[in-house]
Parts: C-alpha cells; sequence; structure tokens
C-alpha cells in the first residue's frame, strides 16, 4: 500500500502544472516517478512470490534462517510427542511406575 500510494504522489506531482514551468522539477519529479514505480513492481513481485521462494531468497540473506525453521519444526515435533505421552500417562491409574514415567 505504501508503494501504490508513493506511486500516487508520484504521479500527481507529475501532473502540476509547475513541471511545464519549470525543467529542472520536471526532470527531478520524472527520476522520482520512474523509482517509485520500480519501487512499486519490485514490491508487487515479493508479494507475489509463493512462500517457499520467500523462504529460498531469505535462505539466501540469512543463511541461517533454513537451519533454524529446521530446528524449531523439530522442537515443534518432539513436544508434541511428549505432550501426547504425558496426556496418555495423566488418563492412566495413578500407580508408582505411572507416576515415575509423568515425572519423568
Amino acid at each position: 500500500a505504501m508503494s501504490k500510494s508513493a506511486v500516487k504522489i508520484s504521479s500527481d506531482l507529475l501532473s502540476n502544472p509547475l513541471c511545464e514551468q519549470e525543467p529542472s522539477f520536471l526532470e527531478m519529479v520524472t527520476a522520482f516517478d520512474t523509482a517509485m514505480k520500480r519501487m512499486d513492481s519490485f514490491n508487487q513481485e515479493k508479494v507475489n512470490m509463493d512462500e517457499e521462494g520467500e523462504t529460498r531468497v531469505f535462505s539466501s540473506v540469512f543463511p541461517s534462517l533454513n537451519m533454524a525453521v529446521k530446528r524449531r519444526e523439530q522442537t515443534l515435533q518432539d513436544y508434541k510427542r511428549l505432550q501426547s505421552k504425558v496426556e496418555k500417562y495423566e488418563e492412566k491409574e495413578k500407580t508408582g511406575p505411572v507416576l515415575a514415567k509423568l515425572h519423568q
């Protein structure tokens, strides 16, 4: 939305009558308009990328990102597995071995 707004501002500046009167102003506004359109185009490409593509882009910029995501996923799987074990032991009768495993 920000880049769309910047493109709108640059377009409005180009239609300003001062651009016709002042060539140096027209040159600056044209350069600004070109830059804002490029920025908007770049942003749209990034928004349209699929999730896997984004991960690939970030992985090349931040190499440790991929490893951190994998560690997080592994930890989450371990947590879910252990949580289901705890729930299973909590449902069982409270005997010595069950309490010991639950504590563990």
